[in-house]
C-alpha cells in the first residue's frame, strides 16, 4: 500500500530516504531514515527512549548566515498513525542540545515535529553556557528567534514532501526559554503556528537576568543556606493557607498573602528554624525584586523541592545557584563580552539599560501588538506557576494585561487564555496539581491544555477553567493524589465549604 501511495502522488510524496534530497535553502540534510525499533538513544546518551511509533527521522543543519549551524531533527510518524497535525518543541536554558524528550512525546502521540539545538552546543544540566555567543552575533541572533523559525519552515516542507495530505494545523508548545521562543514566534512570524502554548515566558530576558543579579547580591550581602528553606516554606505556607481559607500548603493566590519574613528572626542562638536579621532583609529583596519597572520578586511558597528555591535561588552555596549562572553567564558573554566579568560590579539601573541596548532586541519577547498573530487566526495560552523559584509569575501576568491593553480587552479575550497554577514550580513540580497536558497527554480537554488549544484553534469552542492532577509521588502509575480547577485568569479557584479539598469538584472559579 505504501509504495502504491508513492507511485500514485509522485509529486508529493517522498519515502523517507528520499527526503535527503528535498532541494531546501540554506539548508544540508545529512540522514533520513525510518525507526522502527520502537526505541531510540539520542546521540551521547546511555538510556534509549522507549515506546515509540515507527518514524523517519530526518537530521540536518541549517545556514542562515556564514557563522550559523543550526542543527535540527524532524520526526515523522507513519502517516496512518499521524494526527494530521504539526508540533514544534521549544528548549530550556540556553539551549543548544535537540530536545529530544519533546520530539519523542510528540511522536508518540501522533504528531510530526521538530527540534533544534538553536545554532550551538552545549552540555551540563540547565544548559547554562554562553561562552558560545562571545564574539559570535549571528548565533545570539540564531539562538534568539532565527533558529526556531527556520527550523519551522524546514519542517513544514518535509511534512509536505513525506505525507499525502496535507498538515491541517501547527503548534507550538514549551515552557521556560522555550515559553520565550512561544512568544518571538507569535510576535515575530505570525504565520509558523495557529495555535501556541507558553509556559513560563522567559521573555523579559534581559531584566530576568538583571533581577538574577540582584538575587546575587543580596545573598552576598546575608546568604540564606539551604538548611533553612524548610522553615521559611512551613512559615510562609502557614500564612498564606490563612489568606486562602484552606489549608492545603497549596498558594491559590500569593498575592493575598500576608507573609512576613521577620517572624523567623532568631529570638536567641540561630538555628535552621530562624533568620539574622541580614537574612530577614535579603528574603524580604527576593520576594520584592528589583521593581516592577525591571521585573517582579519571586513569591512566597515553593522553596523546598527539585524545583525549589535550592536549585535555583539559593543554591548549594553562594554563587552556586542556576540563578546565579545564568545571569552571571549572559552579563560576562552576551552583554559585556568579558569572561572574567566579576558580578560584585553590577549595577542595576546602569547594567539593565546596557544590556537592553545590546542584546534587548534579540533576546526579548515583550512586543504586545498581537494583531497579525490574531489576524490569521492564531490563539495563544499563557501559564505560570505561582510557586516558580525560577521565573517571577507576576511577569506573565504583565504580559498578558499589557497585551489586553493594547489589544483591547475583548479581542484579547477572543484569543488569549492565561492560566496561573496554584503549588506549582517552574514547568512543573511543587505541592500543587501540576499536570495538565502541556507535556503530556491527560485523557480530554477539560484536563489537556495541548487538546484545549486544539479545540479552540479547530473547533472555535474557547478554554474556560482546566483541571490540573497530580500524581502520587509525581508519577503517573502510582495514581492520583489530588485535582483542582485551573481558572482562567484573574478568576481563581474557590472552596466551596464542604468535601475534600484534594477533589476539584469541591472548588469553583470566581473573580476575586
Amino acid at each position: 500500500m505504501r509504495i502504491l501511495a508513492s507511485l500514485l502522488t509522485a509529486s508529493v510524496y517522498a519515502a523517507c530516504p528520499d527526503l535527503a534530497s528535498q532541494p531546501l535553502p540554506r539548508t544540508t540534510i545529512q540522514s533520513s531514515a525510518m525507526v522502527t525499533s520502537g526505541e531510540f538513544a539520542p546521540p551521547g546518551m546511555s538510556a534509549a527512549i522507549q515506546q515509540l511509533p515507527r518514524f523517519c527521522r530526518v537530521t540536518g543543519t541549517i545556514k542562515p548566515s556564514a557563522d550559523s549551524d543550526i542543527r535540527f531533527e524532524v520526526w515523522l510518524p507513519d502517516e496512518a498513525d499521524w494526527n494530521s497535525r504539526y508540533l514544534g518543541a521549544g528548549n530550556g536554558g540556553f539551549a543548544g542540545s535537540i530536545n529530544y524528550g519533546g520530539i519523542a512525546a510528540a511522536v508518540q502521540n501522533g504528531y510530526a515535529t521538530a527540534s533544534t539545538d538553536t545554532g550551538h552546543a552545549t552540555t551540563g544540566a540547565f544548559n547554562i553556557d554562553a561562552s558560545w555567543a562571545n564574539g559570535h552575533p549571528e548565533k545570539l541572533l540564531d539562538y534568539g528567534y532565527r533558529a526556531i523559525h527556520e527550523t519551522t519552515v524546514v519542517a513544514k516542507a518535509l511534512v509536505k514532501a513525506y505525507y499525502t495530505k496535507p498538515v491541517q494545523h501547527c503548534y507550538f508548545s514549551s515552557c521556560s526559554n522555550g515559553g520565550r521562543q512561544a512568544l518571538m514566534e507569535a510576535q515575530r512570524f505570525p504565520e509558523d503556528f495557529d495555535g501556541i502554548i507558553a509556559g513560563a515566558p522567559a521573555n523579559n530576558f534581559t531584566h530576568i537576568a538583571a533581577a538574577f543579579m540582584w538575587n546575587a547580591l543580596a545573598l552576598t550581602a546575608a546568604y540564606i543556606p539551604s538548611a533553612k528553606l524548610p522553615a521559611i516554606e512551613a512559615a510562609s505556607a502557614n500564612a498564606c493557607d490563612a489568606a486562602d481559607g484552606v489549608k492545603d500548603g497549596v498558594l491559590d493566590d500569593p498575592r493575598k498573602c500576608k507573609f512576613d519574613p521577620s517572624t523567623l528572626l532568631c529570638k536567641g542562638e540561630e538555628s535552621a528554624s530562624c533568620l539574622t536579621a541580614g537574612q530577614v532583609e535579603t528574603l524580604r529583596k527576593i520576594h520584592a525584586g528589583p521593581g516592577r519597572q525591571i521585573l517582579a520578586g519571586f513569591e512566597p511558597g515553593g522553596e523546598t523541592g527539585l524545583g525549589g528555591w535550592a536549585a535555583w535561588i539559593t543554591g548549594g552555596g553562594l554563587t552556586r545557584s542556576a540563578q546565579f549562572a545564568f545571569g552571571s553567564q549572559l552579563y560576562a558573554h552576551m552583554v559585556f563580552a568579558n569572561k572574567d566579568w566579576d558580578y560584585k560590579t553590577f549595577n542595576l539601573a546602569r547594567d539593565t539599560k546596557i544590556g537592553d541596548q545590546k542584546i534587548g532586541r534579540v533576546l526579548n519577547a515583550m512586543d504586545a501588538n498581537l494583531k497579525p498573530f490574531v489576524k490569521r487566526g492564531g490563539k495563544l495560552i499563557l501559564y505560570h506557576g505561582w510557586c516558580d523559584a525560577a521565573l517571577p509569575p507576576r511577569n506573565t501576568i504583565d504580559y498578558y494585561e499589557a497585551v489586553r491593553a493594547k489589544m483591547g480587552m475583548k479581542q484579547a479575550d477572543a484569543f488569549l487564555r492565561l492560566y496561573m497554577l496554584p503549588g506549582v514550580q517552574h514547568c512543573g513540580g511543587g505541592p500543587g496539581p501540576n499536570h495538565m497536558g502541556e507535556f503530556d497527554k491527560e485523557p480530554d480537554a477539560a484536563s489537556n491544555m495541548l487538546l484545549a488549544l486544539e479545540r479552540w484553534v479547530e473547533s472555535g469552542v474557547a478554554p474556560a477553567g482546566l483541571t490540573a492532577v497530580r500524581y502520587k509521588g509525581d508519577r503517573r502509575t502510582a495514581g492520583i493524589e489530588r485535582t483542582r480547577p485551573i481558572c482562567a485568569y484573574p478568576m481563581l479557584a474557590h472552596y466551596k465549604g464542604a468535601g475534600s479539598t484534594d477533589e476539584a469538584v469541591n472548588f469553583e472559579c470566581k473573580l476575586p
